[in-house]
């Protein structure tokens, strides 16, 4: 079924507008009578198309209900900034597992060290790719991608966040296993670029309060170990 997602709705008037609209009547060739979803702050809207009339398609509200495939807990994903190609399909990913904001860092290993202003122009594509995975996934929100950060301000970032992971490939963390996870609502993971953390940012990054978590013997890529590590966090959750 088609996902759509806006930021406020009327449920007595539930109505698509612009590029949306124009997906349903011009590329999918919708006709009234056909199923819609409209995603709202994680609730599901089931509608039906009542009329397309111009650049608006007016729906008809059936029934609105959680959106079963959004996570119980709010995951944050800090990611150390990578080469643009290895980003973008890290925020898929991330988004498609249940991500709920990907947060880039500026760390002293990264490779790719873009200017903060060029970096902001590449936000609107960056989000446009969360977006399309939201829909895809069948997300209820769609995750943010934020403005590039410093290893300063991420640590105080975390500071309002329940658990907070730290992976890092030298030996002497504790295994997924091992992390308390019960009871918590929200949680981040702090991933490096291709040549990972040095050891004076993981120590800064364990004393404001980070675990340590060490994935095994093999060294993953940077752009596997989010995929790893969401998909493991989500697990032991139960929210896959």
């Amino acid at each position: 079924m088609p996902r759509f997602f806006t930021n406020e709705i009327d449920e007595n008037n539930i109505t698509l507008t612009g590029s949306d609209a124009r997906h349903i009547g011009r590329s999918l060739r919708m006709k009234p009578g056909e199923p819609v979803t409209v995603c709202c702050c994680g609730i599901d809207y089931n509608c039906v198309i009542d009329r397309i009339t111009g650049e608006d398609v007016f729906l008809r509200l059936l029934e609105k209900v959680p959106c079963a495939a959004e996570p119980d807990i709010e995951l944050t994903l800090f990611q150390a900034v990578p080469k643009l190609d290895k980003l973008e399909f890290i925020i898929q990913k991330s988004v498609e597992l249940g991500a709920a904001r990907i947060v880039p860092v500026l760390t002293r290993r990264c490779i790719s060290r873009p200017d903060p202003r060029d970096f902001a122009k590449k936000l609107p594509r960056l989000n446009k790719i969360a977006e399309e995975a939201a829909k895809q996934s069948g997300r209820g929100i769609i995750p943010e991608v934020t403005d590039m950060v410093s290893l300063r301000q991420m640590l105080g970032m975390i500071k309002s966040i329940d658990k907070n992971i730290l992976l890092y490939e030298e030996q002497g963390g504790c295994s997924f296993g091992e992390v308390g996870l019960s009871g918590i609502r929200s949680a981040s993971l702090i991933i490096g670029s291709e040549g990972g953390f040095d050891k004076e940012e993981a120590e800064a990054i364990t004393a404001a309060g980070a675990e340590q978590v060490w994935l095994g013997k093999r060294i993953l890529r940077c752009e596997t170990a989010p995929i790893t590590a969401i998909s493991i966090l989500m697990f032991l959750t139960n929210n896959m």
